[in-house]
This record gives structure tokens, C-alpha cells and sequence, in this order.
């Protein structure tokens, strides 16, 4: 059987994420548990991809990342505008890469690394 991987964010503020990706990428809610109340969990479907967000009041934000979400997208360029109005942080503007692909590094609010690519 194959597996199936979801990359998880963990996060003091899952509404906070939830809303960055919603409104950068148009992530769709697909799952939240509980379905009434304070939420510990929702799933974001991103085209044919899904992100997992779980609540943790104690998750450190300053802890040392080991992970990077990597997002195709149209338009790399089109979408760094918002970034930083939605609470993110761009790092630099985007290169086009000899691979075929215009790249750029920003950090969502948590700090969680995230590279936004496009096919050239």
C-alpha cells in the first residue's frame, strides 16, 4: 500500500496560519476538528496538495526549523506583494534557477520557511 505524507505546521495560532495560506495561495479548509469551538486542527487543500495545521500554545516560535515547504504556484512574483501585508516575511526577490524554475524564499508568520516556485 502506498504512503500518503502531510506536511504538518504546528502553532500557537492556527487561525493565523489558516488565513495566510488561505489568502496567499488559496488553500481551501477541507477538515477542522473540532468542527464547533476552539480548533486544535485544520487540513488546507492546495490544488491537488494538503496542509495539515495543528494547535500547540506552547509551540516556539524561535525554535530552530528543519523543514521547508515548498509551493508551485503561477506566479511567484504576482504573490510576494501580499506576503508581508498578510503577517509573512519576503527574504530576498525571486531568481530564476538553470533548473527551469523562478524561485523566491519568504517565511510565513510563524517563520516557517516556505519557497515559492514557478515552472518557467
Amino acid at each position: 500500500m502506498p504512503a500518503t505524507i502531510q506536511p504538518m505546521l504546528v502553532t500557537p495560532d492556527v487561525i493565523r496560519l489558516q488565513s495566510f495560506y488561505a489568502q496567499l495561495l488559496g488553500a481551501e479548509q477541507t477538515t477542522r476538528v473540532p468542527e464547533e469551538g476552539p480548533v486544535f486542527f485544520v487540513a488546507l487543500r492546495v490544488r491537488e496538495s494538503e496542509l495539515g495545521i495543528v494547535a500547540d500554545e506552547k509551540a516556539p516560535l524561535d525554535a530552530p526549523q528543519r523543514s521547508l515547504l515548498s509551493v508551485t504556484v503561477e506566479d511567484v512574483d504576482a504573490l510576494l506583494g501580499p506576503v508581508e501585508d498578510l503577517g509573512g516575511q519576503v527574504l530576498g526577490p525571486p531568481n530564476d534557477m538553470p533548473w527551469g524554475q523562478r524561485v523566491a524564499h519568504i517565511k510565513d508568520p510563524d517563520g516557517n520557511a516556505v519557497n515559492l516556485v514557478q515552472l518557467l
